[in-house]
């Protein structure tokens, strides 16, 4: 399986700007620029979609690893922080933090927090980045 995306860039880093887009279509010349990447400018920015892509990758992993146990969860939400960073070796991706609340119907916490761990090392994102990633899961009722 191969998944695509792609970017266009006009002009210098600071006053140029440029379009990012998914061969699905979802994203279709969304803006991005300097001031959306290290400002709070309109528009999305690389982060941004690690950052949706760890939360969506995390919270399928979940489902999954819960599944192995023979739960089906009602709800996974997963929030996941991004932290850009300047480092020695320029701008860095250096942590991720996952916030999950779930709700899964007769699971243990001791089932949770296990599947929960498998999910967060397992997820192919989670695999794809260099960065710390640490988590907050919380079973709700």
């Amino acid at each position: 399986m191969q998944r695509k995306g792609s970017a266009i860039w006009n002009g210098d880093l600071k006053n140029g700007k440029g379009t990012l887009s998914a061969d699905s279509g979802v994203l279709k010349g969304t803006q991005y620029s300097f001031s959306t990447r290290f400002e709070n400018g309109i528009g999305t920015n690389p982060e941004e979609l690690i950052a949706a892509a760890h939360a969506g990758c995390f919270s399928m992993a979940l489902s999954g690893q819960l599944g192995e146990a023979k739960l089906t969860p009602t709800s996974v939400h997963t929030t996941a922080t991004v932290t850009l960073e300047k480092t020695e070796a320029g701008f860095t991706v250096t942590r991720v933090h996952l916030d999950v609340v779930a709700k899964v119907p007769g699971a243990s916490q001791a089932s949770f927090d296990k599947a929960a761990a498998d999910a967060k090392t397992g997820c192919p994102i989670s695999r794809l980045l260099k960065a710390e990633i640490t988590m907050t899961a919380k079973l709700e009722a």
